[in-house]
């Protein structure tokens, strides 16, 4: 049995696609799970973080590796093969570049920061995956508990071609904190709600991507 293939995608900068492949793959190894990942973006944020996690450490709990767009499906691939989830991180874009990290996919995860801008950006990634036949999940990023802007973002989200998450990740300092460290917010000092978010998400993803 070959591992489940998360891509993680967005149009627009910003909207917390690293911060979200780096989370899972603390949670699901902190579960025993072989977990590898798969950075696209030129940017490289995944593999700065991945780099800072291993500083210091005789063994990683995870494997990294970097793709360029039409290489993705075969490292795919054979990761897949030897772990048993697979995240990649995609720049941020929608066009035939980030095709076929979409083609290789289970599950087309895609944050949205809360704003109507982030938002109308969704539109362009949903098509490619409609395109591929792949199932996308949507999940809101930043909420702001309580404020009139996350109603209305939550609300008009729930209308897109796409399942919206019943996880959501609230406005936390502990995500960046622990993302400049290499390290998840479940492995922070002091465990708090935010630990309790990516468990939920954790749990939510695996179970839609395996459906």
């Amino acid at each position: 049995m070959t591992g489940t293939i998360i891509t993680i995608a967005q149009q627009k900068g910003g909207s917390g696609k690293t911060t979200l492949a780096a989370n899972l793959a603390v949670a699901y190894a902190s579960r025993g799970l072989g977990v590898a990942l798969i950075d696209t973006d030129p940017q490289g944020s995944l593999g700065r973080w991945f780099m800072a996690r291993i500083k210091g450490r005789e063994m990683s709990d995870m494997e990294f590796s970097t793709a360029s767009a039409w290489g993705v499906e075969y490292e795919c691939a054979k990761l897949a093969r030897a772990h048993d989830i697979v995240l990649i991180d995609t720049p941020p874009k929608a066009d035939s570049d980030l095709r076929p990290a979409l083609r290789a996919a289970d599950l087309v995860l895609v944050p949205v920061a809360v704003s109507h801008v982030d938002l109308w950006a969704t539109e362009g990634v949903l098509d490619l995956a409609r395109r591929e036949d792949k199932a996308a999940l949507v999940v809101l990023n930043r909420i702001k508990a309580g404020t009139r802007l996350a109603a209305e973002v939550a609300e008009t989200a729930a209308g897109l071609a796409a399942t919206l998450a019943e996880a959501r990740l609230a406005n936390r300092v502990v995500y960046a904190e622990t993302l400049g460290h290499g390290q998840g917010v479940q492995e922070a000092a002091r465990r708090g709600p935010a630990a309790a978010e990516i468990a939920a998400l954790a749990d939510e993803v695996l179970a839609f991507a395996r459906g």
